[in-house]
């Protein structure tokens, strides 16, 4: 066993002290450098005030159990209250409030809005009360939708609520107010994922108006859409998050997450025991918006230079691409392919166009003699930084799905084609199947035909770029992908995640099962064993990725 694996054996059977010393008020350390995965508390007071409108709610949203008397006041002076528990705005003809305490049994959606003689007098309020059956104390921040009783979701939006509660004291209750309650819609995701128990989920908070409502969550900048993932064939749980976090200390573009344990009751009863569903990230959604990816906005009358040149955000999805997608002309060996474009949307014709001709134009170069040309090749139409590292990141985790599904691209106003975001790593460092289970070889060349797109293997046969790859991983490897700061990083980011863990393989006890669906997995049969599996094949890639065969010549950096 290698020097690295021995010092994350230490670091890992180092852990449950950290763990003890946090549950009697110590703090397990997090190495500088590296995510503090928790999520830093948020104040009560960050949850959506203005759901409530002009209504006084006597009890503010949360759980309960048992029954619960809620009474109803308005700041609008002369005003009726009129109110429904079925999840529509109340009207005039809704029930009035004649003063007398509401008794709640169940889980209910309770809005009201002042009226005076007949017409809306105030803003419309919206309290949401979740009935359970039980309690729980965990040292993850909890994550709680209920469908009122809708039944498992579809590809459409179900209207739900949310509850978040976080840790406070090392521990996260459902008997503690809630740090975030918000109205939301969600829907099922994902493509073989969706067919998991264990599935990804899409998330929309909304106001009262069913418009979008931007919201801070554990840390992260306020937004309206985020997307619940769910580790299944990962069995390390740590994937796409440490993988992101490495991403972000490259500075390539990738979405922040936060850890949580999910609970999701689609019956119409309590929360109970049966509706925990493991441990999730909730994730940053990829967009055009101020705390995501922030380009120029698209309007739709941008449609002459300079506005139309940007901001775009395009994506290759090899057989599932949606509309709009942009086609290729010439030779389908040399055309790109399932070119699907994220934002704008609505896309207007002339846009499309537009980004269609500028990409026909950087393929056709790609294509020919003089594409690697300094003045005028390839430089001068990408950002060949983020195809540098966008090259290491998905070499370095032998991604499944690299070069053709999830691959982002996004072009700002004015801006050269670029590289990223990053997204869905699931099926990386040795889990899938083929090729990218081994820890040798080139995931560029993965045998799927015809390839979304050759820009990558075309980059790869000028000595200019490949000598910017080898500066780069040398530079890597004595830095953020050392074994000192890898052995860092995983101890940082698995340590919150332990009794998480446990209870998600409780949950889940899929540990020593070789094929999830079609894809091959690790069958380390406890979860300590699945990361260690994780870090020992990092450190086979990363010599190989380091020997002549690779990159060649880099400084031992000790796994």
């Amino acid at each position: 066993m290698g020097v690295t694996v021995r010092n994350l054996l230490a670091q890992l059977l180092g852990i449950a002290t950290a763990i003890s010393l946090a549950a009697v008020g110590g703090t397990a350390p997090v190495p500088e450098g590296a995510a503090d995965v928790r999520g830093a508390p948020t104040a009560a007071a960050d949850s959506p005030a203005d759901l409530t409108g002009d209504i006084d709610f006597s009890v503010p949203s949360g759980t309960f159990q048992g029954e619960l008397s809620v009474s109803l006041g308005t700041s609008v002076a002369g005003a009726e209250i009129r109110y429904t528990t079925d999840g529509t705005l109340p009207g005039p003809d809704s029930r009035r409030y004649d003063g007398t305490p509401l008794l709640l049994s169940g889980t209910t959606q309770l809005r009201a809005r002042p009226f005076a003689d007949g017409t809306p007098a105030g803003d419309p309020g919206t309290a949401l009360y979740l009935a359970r059956a039980m309690d729980v104390q965990l040292d993850l921040p909890i994550l709680v939708i209920d469908g009122y009783g809708q039944g498992k979701p579809g590809r459409d939006y179900v209207d739900s609520a949310a509850l978040l509660f976080e840790p406070t004291g090392g521990y996260a209750s459902l008997s503690a107010t809630p740090t975030l309650a918000t109205r939301i819609g969600y829907h099922l995701r994902g493509t073989s994922s969706s067919l998991f128990d264990k599935a990804p989920y899409r998330v929309e908070f909304r106001d009262n108006a069913d418009d979008d409502a931007d919201y801070p969550v554990l840390g992260m900048p306020a937004e309206s859409d985020w997307v619940l993932r769910g580790p299944y064939t990962d069995k390390a749980l740590i994937r796409e998050a440490l993988t992101f976090d490495l991403a972000r200390q490259l500075g390539y573009q990738a979405p922040r997450y936060a850890f949580v344990e999910f609970y999701l009751n689609v019956a119409d009863r309590p929360l109970g025991a049966e509706d925990y569903q493991g441990v999730y990230m909730i994730v940053e959604t990829i967009k055009n918006a101020k705390n995501r990816l922030d380009l120029k906005e698209l309007d739709p009358d941008d449609v002459t230079l300079p506005a139309i040149s940007g901001g775009y955000i395009f994506k290759f999805e090899w057989l599932t691409a949606e509309e709009p997608t942009l086609e290729c002309v010439g030779r389908p060996a040399t055309c790109w392919h399932y070119l699907e474009v994220v934002d704008p949307s609505p896309l207007q014709p002339e846009q499309q166009a537009w980004l269609t001709g500028h990409l026909q134009q950087f393929n056709d170069l790609m294509q020919s003699r003089s594409f690697a040309d300094p003045t005028t090749g390839y430089p001068a139409w990408i950002d060949v930084g983020s195809f540098v590292d966008s090259l290491i990141l998905n070499e370095l985790t032998r991604n499944f799905d690299a070069y053709a599904r999830s691959s982002y691209f996004y072009k700002d106003r004015g801006g050269k084609i670029t590289a990223g975001p990053l997204w869905d790593l699931d099926i990386t460092y040795g889990v899938g199947g083929g090729d990218n289970l081994e820890t040798a070889g080139w995931q560029y060349e993965q045998p799927r035909w015809p390839k979304p797109n050759n820009w990558i293997n075309r980059l790869v046969t000028d000595p200019a770029f490949v000598g910017l790859v080898r500066a780069r991983w040398a530079e890597l490897r004595r830095g953020p992908l050392s074994g000192a700061q890898l052995d860092a990083r995983f101890a940082a980011i698995t340590a919150p995640l332990v009794n998480a863990a446990e209870r998600n393989f409780q949950r889940w006890p899929n540990l020593t099962t070789e094929k999830i669906g079609p894809i091959v997995t690790p069958t380390a049969d406890t979860w300590q064993g699945q990361v260690r599996y994780m870090r020992d094949w990092m450190t086979e890639r990363m010599a190989w990725l380091d020997s002549s065969a690779g990159w060649g010549g880099a400084a031992a950096a000790g796994g």
